[in-house]
């Protein structure tokens, strides 16, 4: 009886979850190619909307809550504390929505072919992250006007933000994402949470507020939360060398919440990987 080494085949259906996609970079990058291409195919404006939607949204909260409910009142440039936040929150809700949603919007391709699966939300997530930088651009000018000076300590804050942000939405875009293809209400539920991300990090007010009217203990679970770090770190880098002396300075043990935020990502990139492929054996017939 002849037999063959399977050793150097994959065997479909098998695969090694988010260590696959560095074998598969190439798809990976045909699929944030087709992300990026098809957003706005079709439209006269094209890109022009990636800039027009956040400006006017931040125009929105800016001339609302900033004017109408007075929450500029001591927060010294505060157009640049607040676009600094949203653009923030921004590219965690469109990562994360996105990622909830590829594996069904690529359902084409998991009915008919094998291929790690963890690409479609990682592609999610780097094509969110493409729609960011125009909307990073527009903050960089409102914060010039403001007279701000980059530093190394401030660069490194936003880079840290941009990965606790990136992380963050993975870990939950691939947990949601497995749920989404066999129960396509927790693509509702995912909505209600990129809802409260604005309101539940210090975009539209400081960290301060918090700490002023709420329990000790709520302060606690409010910093330790991925998006508020984020966004603080965000403020750091992008507002505080604007304020001056009307900077607020960082929560108390900001340290330790950083640390915190960040076990918090690795046991969403854990949970939702576990979770991930035990729905993927079924992808093809619920889909």
């Amino acid at each position: 009886m002849t037999t063959v080494d399977l050793s150097e085949f994959d065997v479909p259906g098998r695969g090694r979850g988010l260590l696959d996609v560095i074998r598969w970079r190439y798809l990976l990058r045909l699929l944030v190619r087709k992300g990026t291409a098809t957003r706005y195919r079709n439209s006269a404006l094209g890109w022009t909307w990636s800039y027009v939607k956040p400006l006017i949204q931040f125009l929105v909260y800016w001339l609302v809550m900033g004017f109408i409910f007075g929450m500029n009142r001591g927060v010294e440039n505060f157009p640049a504390y607040l676009f600094a936040g949203f653009v923030a929150v921004t590219f965690f809700n469109e990562a994360f929505g996105n990622a909830t949603n590829s594996v069904v919007d690529n359902r084409a391709l998991v009915k008919k072919i094998y291929l790690p699966r963890e690409l479609f939300p990682i592609a999610a997530v780097i094509v969110a992250f493409v729609h960011f930088l125009p909307q990073l651009v527009i903050l960089l000018v409102v914060v010039l006007l403001y007279g701000w000076v980059p530093s190394i300590a401030g660069v490194g804050a936003i880079l840290l933000g941009v990965l606790v942000l990136a992380a963050a939405s993975l870990g939950l875009g691939l947990f949601f994402a497995g749920l989404n293809v066999r129960f396509r209400d927790a693509q509702n539920f995912v909505e209600i949470l990129r809802m409260l991300s604005t309101w539940f990090s210090p975009v539209l007010y400081t960290w301060t507020f918090v700490a002023e009217r709420l329990p000790e203990w709520v302060l606690y679970l409010y910093m330790i939360n991925p998006i508020t770090i984020a966004v603080e770190l965000f403020h750091y880098g992008f507002w505080a060398p604007t304020a001056g002396d009307a900077w607020h300075g960082f929560a108390p043990h900001f340290g330790l919440y950083i640390i915190a935020s960040i076990a918090i990502c690795a046991a969403f990139l854990i949970v939702g990987q576990l979770t991930f492929r035990r729905f993927e054996r079924t992808f093809a017939q619920d889909l």
